[in-house]
């Protein structure tokens, strides 16, 4: 009987599939405090209603949001890291890969698939931040470089969404390498007249920031997003100067003219699209 009294985990759990960032429970409090309703907040695209705050989502739920019907084709589905460098710290690189693919059922940091967008076809790459902190390695590079090559073969405009750490550490140079392999595949998109829109959510930081992050013909982002390059405090103690306030959230960043426009989630779909619908009809004028 004492059993029933005892509280194992703070607060009223239920069970919810795993796919999903947001926390496990009937209830989600948002930094401010404020509490909703978990499906209310599903059906509300995973923004409180009361205070506008963003939860972070995966890939799933932006290909739910941005594919017409939730559908898709997958690219590349089975694409996954290897241990060239025999990376160790304190767990080997390939148990770390291996308890985060069970733990996400994603194979990397990072989805790309095709479909329509508003009856029109749109490559979406997607970063998952539920992987090892939505690091860039070697895999996500080559996932990038080949949803863009489907994209310059299909003549398809190409969308990333960006949720990163940064570069991952296990892959070392490897990783770094994957800066200029992405931005050279976006620079053959470019030559070819393809639209690319990258997308900062939060957080956009490190290297992703340093590439294809600030390379798209429209560079938008989702409101009260973190974006930059290094931590606050590593550009404090490199500059010898107090930030502003404000400094990297994607306002700031607006109003410093590195983002063409800050969309709510709700209405991401409609302002994708508007844009693709204005570069492709003005090519065609011309």
């Amino acid at each position: 009987m004492a059993a029933w009294f005892k509280r194992t985990k703070k607060g009223i759990q239920t069970a919810t599939e795993d796919k999903k960032d947001v926390p496990k429970g009937l209830w989600y409090k948002s930094p401010t405090g404020k509490i909703v309703d978990a499906e209310q907040l599903e059906k509300n695209f995973y923004v409180s209603p009361e205070d506008g705050y963003h939860v972070r989502i995966g890939s799933n739920e932006y290909f739910e949001i941005l594919f017409d019907d939730n559908k898709y084709k997958e690219l590349d589905k089975n694409l996954s890291a290897k241990d060239p460098l025999k990376f160790e710290d304190k767990k080997k690189y390939p148990d770390r890969l291996k308890e985060a693919q069970d733990k996400t059922g994603l194979k990397d940091a990072i989805r790309t698939a095709v479909g329509k967008s508003k009856g029109k076809e749109l490559v979406i790459a997607c970063m998952d931040f539920r992987f090892i902190g939505g690091s860039m390695g070697s895999v996500v590079g080559e996932k990038i470089a080949r949803a863009a090559d489907y994209s310059l073969k299909n003549k398809v405009p190409f969308m990333i969404i960006s949720k990163s750490g940064g570069a991952r550490m296990m892959e070392a140079v490897l990783s770094l390498m994957q800066l200029a392999k992405t931005s050279v595949k976006l620079a053959q998109l470019s030559d070819a007249g393809i639209p690319y829109i990258s997308l900062c959510t939060d957080p956009t930081t490190g290297g992703t920031t340093a590439s294809f992050a600030m390379l798209g013909d429209i560079n938008i982002s989702e409101p009260g997003a973190l974006i930059g390059f290094a931590g606050p405090r590593v550009v404090r103690d490199t500059t010898g100067k107090e930030l502003p306030d404000g400094f990297q959230t994607a306002e700031f960043l607006e109003e410093h003219g590195f983002l063409d426009f800050i969309t709510p989630r709700k209405e991401l779909k409609n302002k994708v699209n508007l844009y693709l619908d204005l570069i492709q009809n003005q090519e065609l004028r011309a």
